[in-house]
C-alpha cells in the first residue's frame, strides 16, 4: 500500500513539473538546432523571456521593453545563411554564423555602442551574452525559442521580413 501512494505521489509531483514548464519545454514537433538554411531570409522579435525557475519552480519572466526608439529586439538572418544581424532595442549587432552536425552557433558578434538609459543597457548587454552563450535553439513554426546554459529562454515571433 505505501508503494502505492509512493508512486502516486511522485506521478502528481512529475505532472506537476510538466505543467509548470509548458511555457519553457518545447512541444514534441519542434526541431531542436535547426540547421541554418531554415532560417535563410527569416526576421524574429524577440516577444517573451523566461528568466531561470526560482527555488519554488516558478518561472518569472523578465520585461521587456519596445526600445528607446520603439524599436524591438530583434534578430534577422540573411538571405545565404552566413549570417545574423539585428536590433538590441539601442545598438544594432552582426554575427557570423558557423555550422555543425549540433547545428549552428553565432561567432564575432559585434554591436554598435551607441548610449542608453542605464536599464536598456543592462537588458541589451544581457541579450548580447545569451546570444554568445546559448545552449540550443529549437523552432515550431513561427516560434523561435533560445535556450541559455543559464536556462533563461528567450522566445521570439517571426515577423515579415521587410
Amino acid at each position: 500500500m505505501s508503494l502505492k501512494k509512493l508512486f502516486l505521489a511522485v506521478s502528481c509531483l512529475s505532472l506537476g513539473f510538466i505543467a509548470g514548464c509548458a511555457n519553457v519545454i518545447p512541444p514534441c514537433g519542434a526541431k531542436i538546432s535547426p540547421p541554418s538554411s531554415e532560417l535563410k531570409n527569416t526576421k524574429w522579435e524577440l516577444t517573451r523571456w523566461n528568466l531561470p525557475p526560482n527555488g519554488n519552480g516558478e518561472v518569472r519572466t523578465r520585461q521587456i521593453p519596445k526600445g528607446d526608439a520603439s524599436n524591438p529586439i530583434q534578430i534577422i538572418f540573411d538571405a545565404n545563411g552566413q549570417r545574423v544581424s539585428g536590433s538590441t532595442g539601442c545598438n544594432r549587432f552582426t554575427a557570423s554564423l558557423d555550422e555543425d552536425s549540433r547545428g549552428f552557433s553565432l561567432k564575432q558578434i559585434a554591436s554598435t555602442k551607441m548610449a542608453c538609459s542605464p536599464q536598456r543597457m543592462e537588458l541589451e548587454n544581457d541579450f548580447l551574452y545569451e546570444l554568445n552563450d546559448y545552449r540550443s535553439i529549437v523552432r515550431n513554426g513561427d516560434q523561435l525559442l533560445m535556450i541559455g546554459t543559464d536556462r533563461e529562454v528567450l522566445s521570439f515571433t517571426q515577423k515579415q521580413n521587410n
